[in-house]
């Protein structure tokens, strides 16, 4: 078993059960990818609830979590820019069927300028029509007189 002076009671760390399971599968992780002869000690220590906490194991440890952070952070920078390339994807179709929508408005806003041009010119042409009725009728009432 490893001795007291280079392992330490695992209750005396003030973690979870959880925490602590994870920290040893982490040493045994670490001490494995060393290939530090420590793995043994680490196994031992462990199934008697506690943790080596030598130098090298520390070290091997700290290295593994070293790795570990850099492991995460690089996910974590290749999901930010995943995240942000699909906003930007998203806001430029956003901004490409706004400007569609505002072509369209305006193509109808010319629209029923247009239209609003034809209904004066269909008015002048009507009264310019009651004009030619009236000056016709009053042609055939004169024509009736004469």
């Amino acid at each position: 078993m490893a001795s007291p002076a280079n392992s330490i009671p695992d209750t005396q760390l003030g973690l979870t059960q959880g925490e602590i399971q994870l920290l040893r599968q982490h040493q045994a992780i670490a001490l494995s990818q060393a290939g530090n002869s420590s793995s043994r000690a680490a196994s031992n220590a462990s199934s008697h609830g506690r943790l080596l906490l030598d130098p090298s194991s520390l070290q091997a440890l700290s290295s593994h979590f070293d790795r570990l952070m850099y492991s995460i952070q690089q996910r974590y920078q290749s999901l930010t820019a995943q995240t942000q390339t699909a906003t930007q994807t998203q806001y430029d179709r956003a901004g490409n069927a706004i400007q569609a929508a505002d072509a369209e408005i305006a193509r109808f806003r010319e629209i029923l300028r247009q239209i609003d041009e034809l209904q004066v010119e269909f008015d002048k042409v009507r009264r310019i029509g009651e004009i030619v009725k009236a000056f016709r009728a009053r042609v055939e009432h004169l024509e009736r007189r004469i």
